[in-house]
């Protein structure tokens, strides 16, 4: 079976403003202290506001689920203890003046050199999920086909409306936020491995960026595990949520790997287009009508869902997903997707309304 992952960030707020209180060390030590936590299972982001955690490599969505609901319920309870809650939402509503502070690495010291202005505003989360795949080769052949769908990823996972304490207009503001970093969007398509390494190796060559993880399309080769990875979707504010994308995006590349192992021909996109779909899945989300890339046309988001389940039918059926992903689709077509809830929230009880979504969703279980 073809295995998976999940990363997910997620950010530490103040219980009563909603401004990220940097005190990951401080949450850190706690859930280091706790038998059920490893420290493999805790890393530290870019500021000093969020904490990551990896699941193990999974076989089943189930795996996956409880994996990220323990640690999620540990998080919950380290952050409650240190007078913090943690949120999964993709932004911090909100931001403090004056310079973040950074983790005390040395990459990120030289993250904040290189580009101090959008390190300053890097109050986003995101959720990466690896799939494994046989080798680099059909890798980047799979990386090669997925990508007429990676916006509709994107429009499903939205769960970043609020910056600068105001609705940003946008269902991703992480995704435009992202946007500013030097090397974004979707991946070009690569001849072969050699062609995606010669290519990745000029950009390193030029300055800038500092290296390979600055790559930051919003999907590539894994450089430490046999893995193709997304990294187009929000961080989310159930762990459910979470495993939906999952499941889909496990779907989607062992669907393109066997195609590319077939040496089934892919559809191309002109990059303009897939771009502007990218953009308008960060903006819509799933309300109403997404581009398809492949045609270029505005057409109904459920329509270009079932589009997406046709052609990853089979993969699911043989991961036993299907039930799993079409319940879990139901349930975001009937409540919305994260970016719809927390509008929801926001326009219901204003900033404590918020708040509390992101406090109720972050242990919740199906």
């Amino acid at each position: 079976m073809t295995t998976l992952g999940i990363e997910e960030e997620y950010l530490l707020l103040d219980p009563e403003s909603g401004l990220p209180v940097f005190n990951a060390s401080e949450v850190q030590r706690l859930l280091e202290s706790r038998d059920t936590i490893k420290s493999e299972d805790i890393q530290r982001e870019l500021l000093s506001c969020q904490l990551e955690t990896a699941t193990p490599v999974c076989d089943t969505l189930t795996e996956a689920e409880e994996s990220l609901l323990n640690f999620r319920r540990q998080l919950a309870a380290a952050a409650r203890k240190t007078g913090v809650r943690a949120s999964g939402s993709a932004t911090a509503p909100r931001i403090p003046e004056g310079y973040p502070e950074v983790t005390d690495k040395q990459r990120y010291h030289e993250l904040k050199a290189s580009a101090r202005g959008i390190v300053a505003d890097q109050f986003v989360n995101g959720l990466h999920v690896h799939v494994s795949i046989p080798d680099k080769e059909t890798g980047v052949q799979a990386l090669n086909r997925i990508r007429p769908w990676l916006p509709l990823i994107t429009a499903l996972s939205a769960n970043s409306p609020f910056w600068l304490d105001r609705d940003s207009g946008f269902a991703s503001w992480r995704t435009v936020h992202y946007r500013r970093w030097p090397v974004q969007g979707c991946p070009p398509v690569f001849a072969d491995a050699a062609d995606y390494e010669r290519r990745i190796q000029r950009l390193v060559d030029t300055g800038v960026i500092i290296d390979r993880g600055v790559l930051t399309w919003v999907a590539r080769l894994s450089d430490h595990y046999p893995t193709l990875e997304v990294r187009t979707a929000d961080a989310q504010l159930e762990a459910q949520d979470s495993v939906l994308l999952a499941g889909l995006i496990r779907g989607l590349v062992t669907t393109a790997t066997q195609d590319a192992l077939n040496g089934k021909p892919f559809k191309d996109p002109d990059a303009e287009l897939l771009d502007a779909a990218q953009w308008h899945g960060a903006r819509q989300g799933l309300r109403d009508v997404v581009v398809n890339p492949l045609t270029g046309k505005l057409v109904p988001a459920r329509e270009q869902m079932d589009r997406l389940l046709e052609y990853i039918g089979d993969a699911l059926d043989d991961t036993g997903d299907s039930t799993w992903i079409q319940m879990g689709l139901k349930t975001v077509w009937d409540r919305g997707t994260g970016a719809e809830r927390q509008r929801r929230a926001m326009a219901q009880s204003g900033m404590t309304g918020l708040l509390d979504l992101y406090t109720e969703t972050l242990t919740a279980e199906r």
